[in-house]
């Protein structure tokens, strides 16, 4: 498809950098000349310099042979006026990042006039995936499949797993479905086998369904107590809508907001929670609010360092779930191993929803790629099929599929059954199939095959 990209920040970079890698014919707008010096350093894409909101730079820039406009600037006003000039003067296709609470309020009525095939408002979207995760505390990431019928899970294993020095084909456990699919050992991505050896210390990306995961984390000893009450370090927006779902699930919420002004907003906004006016980065405010007992911690102040610190502070003093907000890009490699529980990026998740709609046009245009997750710090990948007619891949025993080396046929989903599959099983039409993979620019089910 020919995208055009409105914003080049750490979102718009993202996207470039996936959708071009897909093999989209990509045009960037960004008023900074500097951040698109950045991008062409890196990547073949076209480049203008302008505001994204203008006809002029709109025209200029293809918009009327355009089938998508993508606009992620950080100004809601910007990114909608770019879209509703895109639709009318190219008809294309829009989808908007719209942060701002009361614009997202009434984004049904926004879509309609604009036209908008999406928004996403990036905090809302981050709340949500917090919220996962506290809902399955033993998970340090959690990605979903086959709408919610399956699940590839993070796990990190405990000195007394008893998974620990086995051979994953030693493992099987009666009745309960699962595969390993990526281990990440120090940083070292691995696509498994029967005869890899599992280690202590490696995090394992585990495709499991929905209604087994508490039975997968007893069988590896992974603790999976329910949680009670949380702590929410900053008071952003984020803090809003995770408080306003854990709420909502009976769990308790404590808020520490340094600004007395929000306190008052949040106060009226969330009965049921307790804002606490102080700085959160206080080990003493953190003590006196009883950080040693409580059940998770989530630090989403608006600064990544301090939330580095919050997380390694609680990790001190607490056995608390930890989530920990990081948006730098520089960041990413420099905390990889540093103990903060499970790392969320609002911009990150905010692009990756992004590239999932992108992916379900293609759908309708012929591809059979239903979704995709980057794992393991991006250096992995887990894809969604549907196999739409019968091909090379189908109707023939998985033993006898000549596959790349680093691909792994992870899962089946047949008429709401999942199937972990073995050398005998086959692929057939109609089929969701999920792959984990270390290759790049995977666009057919076919393309796990090695070529001849």
């Amino acid at each position: 498809m020919k995208i055009v990209i409105v914003g080049c920040g750490k979102v718009g970079y993202t996207l470039a950098e996936t959708l071009n890698e897909e093999g989209h014919e990509l045009t960037v707008i960004d008023s900074n000349e500097e951040n698109l010096m950045n991008l062409t350093d890196n990547l073949d894409v076209m480049c203008y310099t302008g505001n994204g909101s203008s006809y002029r730079v709109l025209n200029d820039a293809g918009i009327k042979k355009t089938d998508l406009l993508i606009a992620v600037t950080n100004k809601d006003e910007i990114n909608l006026l770019s879209c509703l000039i895109a639709k009318k003067a190219g008809n294309c296709r829009t989808i908007a990042r719209v942060r701002h609470p009361e614009y997202y309020d009434e984004i049904s009525f926004i879509s309609e006039e604009l036209g908008l095939f999406m928004a996403i408002n990036p905090e809302l979207a981050a709340a949500t995936d917090i919220f996962n995760l506290i809902r399955v505390p033993s998970a340090m990431e959690m990605d979903t499949f086959a709408k919610g019928m399956a699940n590839m899970v993070k796990l990190k294993l405990p000195k007394n797993s008893p998974w620990i020095d086995k051979r994953i084909k030693d493992i099987p456990i009666k009745g309960l479905p699962f595969l390993v699919a990526v281990i990440d050992r120090n940083g070292k991505i691995i696509i498994p086998n029967g005869n890899t050896i599992i280690k202590y210390g490696d995090n394992l990306f585990v495709v499991v369904s929905s209604m087994d995961m508490n039975r997968l984390f007893n069988a590896i000893g992974v603790a999976s107590k329910p949680i009670k009450d949380v702590i929410i370090a900053g008071g952003g927006t984020i803090s809003y809508y995770l408080a306003k779902m854990l709420l909502k699930h009976k769990i308790k919420v404590k808020i520490i907001v340094p600004r007395l002004e929000r306190c008052n907003v949040l106060n009226e906004l969330l009965d049921d929670a307790i804002i606490i006016h102080g700085d959160p980065t206080n080990q003493n405010v953190l003590l006196e609010e009883g950080i040693e007992k409580i059940d998770a911690f989530v630090s989403i102040t608006d600064h990544d360092e301090e939330n580095i610190m919050l997380a390694l502070f609680a990790g001190k003093y607490s056995n608390a779930k930890l989530i920990t907000k990081v948006d730098k890009m520089n960041f990413e490699r420099m905390i990889y191993n540093f103990p903060l529980g499970s790392i969320i990026s609002p911009k990150m998740i905010t692009a990756e929803e992004m590239i999932r709609c992108v992916r379900s046009m293609q759908n309708a245009m012929g591809s059979n790629v239903e979704s995709v997750y980057k794992i393991a710090e991006g250096k992995a990948e887990a894809l969604e099929f549907i196999v739409k007619g019968k091909s090379k891949v189908t109707d023939i025993p998985l033993k006898d599929l000549n596959t790349k080396p680093d691909v792994l046929i992870c899962t089946i989903i047949r008429n709401d059954k999942i199937i972990i599959p073995l050398g005998n099983d086959v692929i057939m039409k109609n089929d969701r199939v999920i792959i984990a993979t270390t290759g790049k620019g995977l666009k057919d089910l076919e393309d796990i095959v090695k070529n001849g």
